[in-house]
Order: structure tokens, then sequence, then C-alpha cells
């Protein structure tokens, strides 16, 4: 592999530490937000789970992610996960939580306009469905998870310390299963648009042969891992800022998220679905922030109409009007850089299909 290949593998790793930075906030931020874990803990354990989130489970989004638009040049996917990476960036500077899946859809879709390629608008549409059913069923799954957890704490009465600790204990639990969802369907995101012209090789290692795809989810993986120990801001934010959680709550918000991420990776899910005769889940990268925001607001419509009335509506309306804008800015950024990247660095960012001869 040449230093060239390596410096086009920088934007997604990039874009991984952005995702981390971002997204961490959906695991952790209620659990750090009501003061039930330190931040420096919490962004270890998901570290650890993230990784092995994107390496064990990380192919089932990523295969959703490419029928969009297989970005068949290195300086393309470059560009696409750099263009991905700055709006991310951008926004988690302001403290705003955003969608990584819409970043990274915005700027395949900017490249599939530049390079003049159709952009699978049945692919397109099955995500951007996503984008309302992350929301609606984080909402309907803290519903249920919160009142079976009030049903199950009025039936079992315990002591208020082995509240406390069970509840601390569920928090970690919940945090890594977060943790492993994120990196599980995430990682689609960060390396998913580098999966058609992998630089990489396979490698065997004590016996053990590893492909390139699974070298390009455990890359991934770190970067999201080091992306989490900067997201104590939006931690705050999700944790904070939208609505008063308490450490119940908290726990719910993390479940119910990580329920949602992980319908839409899990292959053996999609299997056992389709061998029952049902519809499948389409496997795509999801929005984990779409879907913790859900969530919280789901838990405040479980503890009644005045919790409810928390939720404060403006910020929701910001998080909103951000969800909307992101594959936007994300689009046009990543068409402007392709511009620069073909006319001014002169790379090539796409490759035409072979013309047919004529006789």
């Amino acid at each position: 592999m040449d230093v060239t290949a390596i410096i086009f593998l920088t934007s997604g790793l990039v874009l991984g530490w952005s995702l981390g930075a971002n997204d961490g906030a959906n695991v952790f931020g209620t659990a750090v937000g009501s003061r039930m874990l330190r931040f420096g803990t919490a962004t270890a354990i998901g570290a650890i789970f993230v990784v092995l989130g994107a390496v064990v489970s990380g192919a089932g989004a990523t295969e959703g992610l490419t029928e969009l638009g297989a970005v068949n040049k290195l300086a393309g996917a470059f560009t696409v996960a750099l263009a991905a990476a700055v709006t991310v960036a951008g926004m988690s500077r302001i403290g705003m939580p955003v969608s990584t899946t819409q970043a990274i859809v915005g700027g395949i879709v900017g490249w599939n306009f530049f390079s003049g390629e159709r952009t699978d608008v049945a692919t397109l549409l099955t995500i951007v469905s996503t984008w309302v059913a992350g929301p609606v069923l984080g909402a309907i799954f803290a519903i249920v998870l919160y009142r079976l957890t009030a049903l199950v704490t009025r039936v079992v009465r315990l002591h208020l310390l082995w509240v406390d600790h069970l509840t601390r204990l569920g928090l970690v639990l919940a945090g890594a299963l977060g943790a492993y969802s994120l990196g599980a369907n995430n990682v689609a995101n960060v390396m998913g648009v580098f999966a058609p012209t992998t630089p990489l090789p396979t490698v065997t290692v004590a016996g053990v042969t590893i492909p390139a795809l699974q070298q390009l989810f455990l890359l991934g993986g770190l970067a999201m891992a080091v992306g989490l120990f900067y997201s104590r801001r939006v931690m705050l934010t999700v944790g904070r800022g939208l609505m008063p959680v308490n450490p119940i709550g908290a726990w719910v918000v993390v479940v119910a998220h990580s329920l949602v991420l992980l319908m839409f990776s899990s292959r053996q899910l999609e299997s056992w679905l389709l061998a029952a005769g049902l519809p499948g889940i389409p496997l795509v990268p999801v929005s984990s922030t779409q879907a913790v925001v859900g969530a919280v607001i789901g838990v405040g419509l479980a503890r009644g109409f005045k919790s409810a009335r928390q939720i404060r509506v403006r910020l929701l309306a910001g998080i909103a009007i951000g969800w909307v804008v992101t594959p936007l800015i994300a689009a046009l950024l990543c068409f402007f850089m392709l511009f620069f990247m073909q006319n001014v660095f002169g790379q090539d960012v796409h490759q035409a299909a072979p013309t047919s001869a004529s006789f």
C-alpha cells in the first residue's frame, strides 16, 4: 500500500473521530448528564465496545450504503468522507447533535451529481425513511421499557442503596450495548465509501486471514473510539439540554437507542424475519442521534403530561433543523471539494463505466 492510499484513508479516520465525538453522546449522554457515571468511565467502556461492534457486525449496514452509490475511485471516497467529516465536526463544534448518516448520505449524493452517476432512488428513500422510523421507534421502545421498568420497581421493593447500585450497573451494561450497536451500525458511515476501492490487502496473522474490509472496520472503530473522548460537550446537550432525565430514564434511553441501531444492522434478525415469511428490515446505517432524541421524548411521554411539558421545544426544533441542513451542507461541500480535487490537485475522483464499441 503506497503513501497516497494511506493519505486518502485519513478522511475516513477523521470522519470516525467526528462520529465518536458527536454520537458518543447518544450512548452515555443521559448517564453522564444524570451524574450516574463519570465521563472518563463512560468513554473507556464505550471505546472498547464500539471497536468490537465495528469489527464483528459492521458488514450489514455497509452493504446497504454502497447500494446508494458505489464510489469507485479512492480519491472520490476520500473527498466524500472528508466533506461529511467537516460537516459533522462543524456541527459538533457548536454543540449540536447531528446525524453522521445524513452527512455521509449527502456526500455520496454530491459525488453522484458530480460524476454523473445515478442515485439509487429506492435505496435513498429507504435510508430517508429510517430518519423518520428511527426516532419513532426510539420513542416507542422507550415508552414500553419505561413502563415495564416502573412496574418492576413497584413490585420488587428494593432499598434505595440497591436501586442506586443496580441503576449504575444497568447504565454500564446499557452503555456497552449502545457502544456495540453504534460501532456495528455506524462504521458503515465511516468506512463504507472505501469498501469498493479499499487499498488494504488481505493479510494473514498467526494463520488467521483478515480480509481488507475487516481491516477497514477496525480502523474505523478505533477512530470512533478516540472521538468518544472528545464528546463531553455534546453529551451535556443530549443529557441535560433536551429534557431533565432521571437515572432510570437514562437507562431506558440508552437501551431503546441501542435496540433501534441493532435492528438495522443485524443480519441474524433479517434472516429470522425472512425465514418466518415476514418482511425484512433494511440493513442500512441509521441516525443514532435521531434514535436517542426519540427515546428521550418517549421517556417524557411515558412519565406523563407534566414531564412531557419539560421537553425544550426550542432546542428540539434547533436539532431538527440541523438534521435537515446536514445532508444539504454535506452534498454541496462534497461537490465543490470534488471539483478542486479533480481540477486543482489533478486526482481522478470517478471512474467512468467502459463504453461498448460501435461497429
